[in-house]
């Protein structure tokens, strides 16, 4: 895999507001976006609009979990450079056989912030074939604060800017495997997928700083993700599909409190 040869964008940038009521200038942070094209064997997929850090782990994430690639090994090369409209381009290498399915399958849309299907030409398309997860790992609640407390650590751009969305990965043991932030939450989670491609984590438990969508949960299952606990409230499309798919599905979660709304079984014990 080859490394950024260039210098990427920052995350943040500092500006001059108008404080109201006070009429008072004052500085103020706001995060960055770029569109950030993904292309396979020279055939541009997809634009998105994202946070431009951790992009090897976005494309990887992406990859994945959109069904692209089944899993890290048919990625064979990766390269990013600057593109037009101060934006990026991930230049990806995959095998032949994903290339020809990507060919058969393939759809092009212009991503608004960290959009998760706009642009797919057809409403089945929409809904990918997830498989029924097993029940291979419990995540006991005694470690359910120090998710809590990790999403928050890794919003630390979100932190001087109130514009970014986070995700959290524990293994089941409760020990920290990783977290990113980003601009658009399906990106955040694409990232933190991409982490768990290239290091080969098992066994993960995700917290999201956002609500649990339909998308958020589609990715987890196509992942094998079998433990999600969101910050914001789900869908009713989201635990359908975490039913469907035996996913353990949490949300409106807090310090003292959660709603558990499928496969209660995997959590053990107590806050």
């Amino acid at each position: 895999m080859q490394e950024e040869f260039f210098s990427l964008p920052p995350v943040q940038s500092e500006i001059e507001v108008i404080k109201l009521p006070s009429w008072k200038k004052k500085s103020d942070f706001v995060a960055e976006e770029v569109p950030v094209a993904l292309v396979y064997n020279g055939l541009s997929h997809v634009v998105m609009m994202c946070s431009p850090q951790h992009l090897k782990e976005f494309a990887v994430g992406f990859s994945i979990s959109e069904g692209l690639v089944p899993d890290y090994s048919h990625i064979f090369d990766i390269e990013i450079k600057p593109g037009c409209h101060n934006g990026l381009v991930v230049e990806m290498e995959i095998s032949p056989r994903c290339f020809w399915n990507l060919k058969d399958q393939r759809r092009s849309m212009a991503g608004r912030t960290g959009c998760g299907i706009c642009g797919t030409e057809n409403l089945d398309k929409v809904y990918k074939e997830v498989s029924r997860l097993p029940n291979t790992y419990t995540f006991d609640l005694k470690h359910y604060h120090f998710g809590l407390q990790k999403i928050r650590e890794a919003q630390q751009i979100g932190a001087a800017t109130g514009s970014m969305h986070a995700v959290a990965a524990l293994d089941s043991e409760g020990n920290f495997l990783g977290g990113i932030e980003d601009i658009g939450r399906h990106v955040a989670l694409d990232k933190v997928l991409g982490l768990k491609a290239i290091n080969n984590w098992k066994k993960e438990v995700l917290f999201l700083s956002s609500r649990a969508s339909f998308e958020m949960v589609q990715k987890a299952a196509v992942s094998g993700i079998e433990i999600v606990f969101a910050i914001s409230a789900p869908t009713n499309t989201a635990i359908e599909l975490a039913r469907k798919a035996n996913i353990t599905l949490a949300a409106f979660c807090r310090e003292n409190s959660a709603n558990v709304y499928t496969a209660p079984e995997r959590l053990l014990g107590s806050f």
